[in-house]
């Protein structure tokens, strides 16, 4: 299975996502889009003025889809029931991070449990995307 490398940006000025930046090379290139599919406004000439500057926040898409189909990025609030021994455990919802501190990359959902940061693997089936940090940060009121 292939998988894609792809990135989005929160841009803080405008508040919004753009999506595809990793394709960026000109203003003219039509591949940066808004979350609707639409070509995105931007100044950046290529990928690397996303990456260096202070206006945006670049996340990664981590290769797997929530329940309904859509695109899992860091950043990304998630909900999924956890099951051990066919027996549900409970329900968690988390921000989806990146994870490259124990000496491999992965992604996790952050969790909180008695005030310690406790880090799952994403799980491919299960998880719904609820929102994100940006735009629905009142998802993680105590959670952080």
């Amino acid at each position: 299975m292939k998988r894609e490398i792809k990135f989005r940006a929160w841009d803080k000025v405008h508040e919004c996502y753009l999506y595809d930046v990793q394709g960026a090379y000109d203003t003219l290139s039509g591949c940066v889009k808004y979350e609707n599919g639409e070509n995105a406004v931007y100044d950046e000439e290529c990928f690397d003025g996303f990456l260096n500057n202070d206006q945006y926040v670049v996340e990664q898409f981590t290769g797997l889809t929530d329940m309904n189909g859509r695109k899992v990025y860091e950043g990304d609030i998630v909900r999924y029931s956890a099951w051990h021994d066919g027996e549900p455990t409970g329900v968690f919802q988390g921000e989806v991070v990146y994870d490259g501190d124990l000496g491999m990359a992965s992604f996790n959902i952050r969790l909180d449990h008695d005030y310690e940061i406790d880090r799952a693997v994403v799980p491919a089936i299960g998880a719904e995307i609820m929102g994100n940090v940006f735009e629905n940060p009142e998802l993680l009121e105590g959670k952080q």
